[in-house]
């Protein structure tokens, strides 16, 4: 491809990784961080965004220290986090099952999942704390699902053949979020938090190259206010919503990150974006959402499609001998439980071939018929009816009497702000944690791993680690002339908003922006396909500064205003993920490229080539990003060719 698209910068490392043995690794940073007196924790300020899984935890566990914890929502109450719509589970290297699991099991399938896009330190680190986070759940309270016994119980997910996934029904990530809810409300009781509700940032506050702040609007009452600290710390989730109709909660957005990106943080691995593939299908435009089916329905769920293009039986009248069972015929070894991403992609190809089910042909059958007739329907019941109960609501089927239909759908984000072992964004001071950092899953995350991260990150990697960045103060005060710029970027955007009065509303140009993306930057992509959405998206970005019609001021509760600003973010995002995605000459897990692909239709990854993280640097809206490549070595697990047969 062209250059033209970007220029290409000095590389980018890692140099917080400790060397040795990976085992050691960890422990050897623990002990080599500098560490804060107990009395001086109480003079330090640490400001964190978001309070979904990765943000509650680490405030929790900052204030549990003795910090002093300023944190932020847009919500009205930290229990309504995304975090807390995760259903299936949370890994954890425990091999309570005895089937051979092992903390280095663990880092090997995650490190082959995401297809060799991931640094093995990171990856190991978050194996070997695995089994500390469900104690530490447990001890909260969290109602994890038991056998007979008393045990905890574990279910498989995809792209593993052990059983390490720990549950609570399809509710596992809300009993999660209860639990990190709970001992951070005990740390505001204390005094160490100081919790704000419905407060979005929309701005960083820089001071001497350092993250010192944030600006804050006030919901509810449209207030500007501006807070600083020694440390700004980001859990403000992922991007999905960039395509529109994802499974993310409709705030979900990119806008914190994004504001951090302009002021030097590296963007990291855009373009890696996992399609689900077990996600309700859409059933009309009406839809300003999708809902998710938990991967764990596919342990005894079994996917088919008629073998008969064009065969619009009901699923009872087709007979056993005319369905494909098409993961279990195409993968023997890992059958309906291979990942995410190769699960979407064969489900598409099936629907391409004219052999999809229900409306419009967009859709798979998920049969529980076989787990009822072997296990009883009390059983199934026990482990899934809540998930059931969803489905039957919004659809109007009885998936007990009749298959789930399900399609993939735009769920997670693998890409976000670069950082490094520490956690730490390339902009000192400024630290990342859960979704919103690229640093765990390359470029595919195995289901039941995002909760896993988040917590590994808050409860126990980032108290570590920013310590080590805080006992290197004291910092000087932030003058006032760096609050007073921030604070006219924000209300100068929320102006130009405001003032354009235009004839579209902001969600038609999201509507538009997300049919542009998941055409031409979703499951599948091409050369031809991106550089038309690259003219398309630039275009679009152009009319709505002209035509978005954002009613009401800015003086109160607004949120056609808050949806424009984050609409505006996603413009920029998107045009950095297409060209994240037009640069990248391979297909590797949820990148997949129609020019790279082998004679079975399966990824081409080009290790020689592409075996980097890609870190992008913000040059301005118009203006060619530069490309900072992180180099992946690979001393534990070889790349080969990732094979789920």
């Amino acid at each position: 491809m062209s250059h033209s698209l970007y220029t290409t910068g000095e590389p980018i490392a890692d140099t917080k990784s400790p060397a040795g043995p990976i085992a050691d690794r960890w422990t050897s940073r623990k002990f080599e961080a500098k560490l804060v007196n107990p009395a001086n924790k109480r003079r330090k300020k640490v400001i964190i965004v978001g309070t979904g899984l990765a943000g509650a935890s680490a405030g929790a566990t900052l204030g549990e220290q003795g910090y002093h914890v300023i944190q932020f929502c847009f919500q009205d109450s930290p229990r309504r986090a995304h975090s807390i719509a995760a259903q299936g589970g949370i890994n954890a290297a425990k091999n309570y099952r005895n089937d051979g699991d092992s903390v280095h099991r663990l880092f090997y399938d995650t490190v082959k999942g995401g297809d060799y896009r991931s640094r093995e330190s990171n990856v190991y680190r978050l194996a070997e704390i695995s089994t500390q986070i469900i104690d530490q759940c447990v001890a909260q309270g969290v109602p994890f699902a038991r056998e007979y016994g008393g045990l905890l119980d574990n279910r498989s997910f995809g792209g593993t053949q052990v059983s390490r996934t720990f549950y609570a029904r399809g509710q596992t990530g809300q009993q999660l979020l209860l639990g990190a809810y709970q001992a951070l409300l005990r740390q505001v009781d204390a005094g160490n938090v100081e919790l704000h509700a419905r407060h979005e940032m929309l701005d960083l506050i820089m001071s001497d190259g350092a993250a010192r702040g944030v600006v804050v609007r006030d919901l509810i009452t449209g207030e500007i206010t501006s807070y600083t600290a020694d440390a700004v710390v980001l859990a403000s989730g992922g991007y999905s919503n960039v395509y529109f109709l994802s499974t993310n909660a409709m705030g979900s957005n990119v806008t914190a990150s994004w504001r951090a990106h302009k002021h030097g943080a590296y963007f990291a691995n855009p373009c890696f974006t996992q399609i689900h593939p077990t996600c309700i299908p859409v059933s009309g435009d009406h839809q300003s959402k999708l809902t998710l089916m938990s991967e764990s329905l596919r342990n005894d769920g079994r996917v088919w499609v008629p073998k008969k293009a064009g065969d619009h039986r009901r699923p009872g009248d087709i007979p056993e001998e005319e369905r494909d069972y098409y993961l279990e015929r195409i993968y023997p070894a890992f059958g309906n439980l291979v990942p995410r991403d190769i699960a979407s992609r064969a489900a598409k190809n099936v629907c391409d071939e004219r052999r999809g089910v229900g409306p419009g042909g967009l859709g798979v059958y998920l049969d529980f018929t076989d787990a009822i007739e072997r296990l009883g329907l009390d059983a199934v019941r026990a482990k899934y009816g809540n998930l059931f109960t969803m489905y039957e609501r919004i659809t109007g089927e009885d998936p007990y009497q009749m298959p789930m239909r399900i399609y993939p759908a735009v769920h997670y984000t693998m890409g976000g702000l670069w950082v490094d072992y520490d956690l730490q964004a390339s902009i000192p001071g400024l630290f990342v944690i859960g979704e919103a950092n690229f640093s765990d899953h390359g470029a595919n995350r195995l289901g039941a791993s995002a909760l896993m991260q988040g917590l590994a990150d808050g409860y126990f990697v980032l108290p570590t680690t920013i310590g080590d960045y805080l006992a290197r103060g004291p910092f000087a005060n932030v003058p006032d002339t760096a609050v007073v710029e921030a604070e006219n970027r924000v209300t100068s955007a929320i102006d130009t908003l405001l003032s354009i009065k235009g004839d579209r509303t902001v969600d038609s140009f999201h509507r538009e922006l997300g049919s542009i993306m998941w055409e031409y930057c979703g499951m599948e992509r091409t050369e031809e396909g991106l550089r038309k959405a690259l003219d398309l998206i630039v275009a679009l970005r152009a009319e709505f500064w002209k035509r978005v019609n954002v009613p009401g001021s800015g003086d109160d509760l607004n949120q056609s205003l808050e949806r424009a600003g984050r609409v505006a973010d996603f413009l920029e995002l998107a045009e950095l993920m297409v060209v994240d995605a037009l640069h990248r000459s391979e297909s590797a897990g949820g990148h997949f490229r129609a020019e790279h692909q082998t004679g079975d239709g399966e990824a081409r990854r080009d290790d020689e080539n592409f075996s980097y993280v890609a870190a992008w640097e913000w040059k301005g809206v118009g203006e060619p990003p530069i490309l900072h490549k992180e180099t992946l070595e690979f001393e534990y697990v070889h790349p080969t060719t990732r094979s789920y047969r």
